[in-house]
């Protein structure tokens, strides 16, 4: 019976369950073995050293020979020694070795300085390693030493575990491969690249596990069939693409019902909720989602843990997601900057950025959707919230599995406006020893964000509709005593963006009331939503006039390529947001500054900004890229 639904902890039973926990054998030559897992124990048959060596360069000799011998008082021998360098036997006839600094040679005769007792300076048989003994454990993995060892101890191959065998088939009538997408000068229309593939292969390298993908299946059940009859007496395991969840084109679940079995399916977890694992014939078969950030969850928490059983029998539960995140070790327990809710009875996979602020590292969730694949890339660590954790709110801790190696004192955060010329900026502080890390929250979001204490600069271009100046009111009213240093960055244009040719003949956001035209609008609090509620209210039109005033974009590249793909007339953003597809009709030139509390204008990052910002080659892509100015 299919289990469905189920906790991840109930996953693994069911592997444990389902899967062989006598691993396959295999003999490997040493020089082929580093990294591999020794199957049992590996019994030295030879001694090492084989005969008595020594321990340093000087003199064999017999002990007895050096009674009474002192720098004040030293023995002189005409015979019965034998020059030796390390390493190299010492005759029986001799029982220590009198190491070179504490004797001369005068006249052929040996003057000896200190005395020696027996076996001084002389490795014996068997000192390091010893007939017998156990040179190494079952379960160890093979390093460069224990290979060395091996050598030494005359094996010219070890048993190990054989690595399970796997293989990856994606599939989906929209999937076209690596390689033929990146043919093209445009992406085809409807059209996907198949990218997970790359992804999971680079997982299996750095698990040390190998993996061949095949090339795309279609969305078709006698192909999903072929496909798995194909592979399933080469491989221990199948991993296929796609295909697990509810849609009309979801055939796996279909193929493993009729020609092979099904374990489980739908888990309590979010992402990767509609993982499924069950056999075909002999081998093992799990259906990851195809989202990017699904599918890397379902490898983590289900394919990992198989591949463990599969290869050495088990795996330990406690440091299985760390071993299959790659993490930098256990999970540090770790304060959010803010406030995260999970979903209700499902454990969630928590993609997160680290900063240290006022001396205290702290973490804050990136984006949760499951076709994300940035989020994946950018974040410097994860945590998996059981279903319990319902509510998390800002201080309180959560444990975070590290897959990335942090320079904390390095990494500032910049919360605010969103720019793409202030985006290019991240190399060139990278290049004077700092990190950016950015987070787009709008004008008023970084303010307030500083004013908490939550970052380490933001921007802000925010017209005051009363005074008619930027940036003024509102930095004095969210500073509070704190003091904030304010540099303008530059001066960008700002307009209307729409259809090439302006089909509809906007003019001016007199005409966003028009029942014709809707518009993309930026977030409450966003330097551009501002500005747009200023013109607005100047043309006395009301927000709820505006078809799609509350539809939201949270960059102006998202929302240009909203009005590009036609699913508005119009938005606000600036001019080089605007493609070859769309046309920009200029409104304002506005300020774009940056704030920084007094308190950072000393800290590391903040100081390699200063000097990115002066930097001439980064000036030259700003000015490249159109609608900036240095002055107005």
């Amino acid at each position: 019976m299919v289990k469905e639904h189920i906790t991840l902890t109930e996953a693994w039973e069911i592997l444990r369950s389902y899967v062989p926990h006598e691993p396959c054998v295999e003999s490997v030559q040493v020089a082929q073995s580093f990294g591999r897992i020794l199957s049992s124990d590996v019994i030295a048959d030879r001694n090492i050293p084989h005969f008595n060596a020594s321990a340093v360069d000087g003199y064999a000799i017999l002990s007895k020979h050096t009674a009474g011998a002192t720098p004040a008082t030293p023995v002189t021998l005409s015979n019965g020694f034998q020059w030796v360098n390390t390493g190299m036997p010492v005759n029986s006839d001799y029982d220590s070795v009198l190491m070179v600094e504490d004797s001369s040679i005068i006249n052929n005769e040996l003057i000896i300085t200190k005395s020696l007792t027996a076996g001084e300076n002389v490795r014996p048989i068997g000192e390091d390693v010893s007939i017998g003994q156990v040179a190494a454990k079952m379960g160890d993995e093979v390093s460069p030493s224990l290979a060395a060892l091996f050598i030494a101890l005359g094996f010219s191959h070890v048993p190990v575990y054989r690595l399970p065998r796997t293989v990856y088939i994606p599939t989906g009538d929209e999937i076209i491969t690596a390689s033929e997408w990146l043919s093209y000068e445009e992406a085809p229309y409807g059209k996907t690249a198949e990218s997970n593939s790359a992804m999971i292969t680079g997982y299996f390298k750095n698990w040390g596990f190998p993996i061949d993908c095949v090339d795309t299946v279609a969305d078709d059940p006698k192909q999903i069939c072929n496909a798995l009859e194909s592979v399933h007496d080469k491989y221990d395991l199948a991993l296929i693409g796609a295909g697990s969840a509810k849609g009309e084109k979801d055939y796996t679940s279909c193929v493993l019902k009729e020609y092979g079995e099904i374990f489980f399916h739908w888990l309590l977890m979010k992402p990767a909720r509609p993982t499924m694992f069950g056999r075909y014939k002999d081998c093992c078969v799990v259906n990851l989602p195809g989202f990017p950030m699904s599918s890397a969850a379902a490898l983590w928490s289900v394919a990992y843990p198989l591949l463990k059983i599969l290869h050495t029998g088990g795996f330990d539960e406690d440091s299985v997601l760390s071993e299959a995140l790659c993490s930098y070790g256990e999970a540090l327990p770790m304060p959010l900057i803010m406030a995260h809710s999970s979903p209700a009875g499902k454990t969630e996979w928590v993609r997160l950025k680290a900063v240290e602020l006022d001396g205290v590292k702290t973490v804050y969730p990136l984006s949760s959707g499951s076709s994300t694949m940035w989020a994946i890339a950018e974040a410097d660590g994860v945590a998996v919230l059981p279903e319990s954790r319902i509510e998390c709110q800002k201080g309180s801790e959560i444990n975070v599995y590290f897959t990335r190696n942090i320079e904390w004192k390095k990494r500032i955060l910049f919360q605010g406006s969103n720019d793409p010329a202030f985006e290019r900026l991240g190399s060139f502080v990278k290049k004077y020893g700092g990190e950016l890390v950015t987070r787009s929250v709008g004008s008023l979001g970084g303010l307030a964000a500083l004013s908490r204490g939550e970052a380490h600069l933001a921007s802000c271009h925010l017209l005051d509709g009363k005074s008619g100046k930027y940036n003024d009111s509102y930095i004095e009213k969210m500073r509070g005593e704190e003091k904030w240093e304010r540099i303008l960055l530059f001066w960008r244009e700002q307009g209307i963006i729409v259809i090439k040719g302006n089909p509809q003949n906007i003019k001016g956001v007199e005409d966003f009331a028009r029942d014709d035209v809707s518009i993309i609008n930026r977030q409450p609090g966003a330097g551009t939503r501002v500005l747009l509620d200023y013109m607005l209210e100047e043309s006395k039109i009301r927000p709820d006039e505006v078809k799609g005033y509350y539809c939201q974009s949270i960059t102006h590249f998202d929302a240009a390529n909203r009005v590009a793909a036609g699913l508005a007339s119009a938005t606000i953003a600036i001019r080089v947001a605007a493609s070859s597809e769309l046309t920009f009709i200029p409104i304002t030139v506005e300020p774009y500054e940056l704030i920084i509390p007094e308190k950072y204008l000393d800290h590391k990052g903040i100081r390699a900004l200063m000097r990115a910002i002066e930097d001439s080659e980064w000036r030259a892509q700003v000015e490249k890229m159109g609608g900036y100015r240095w002055e107005k």
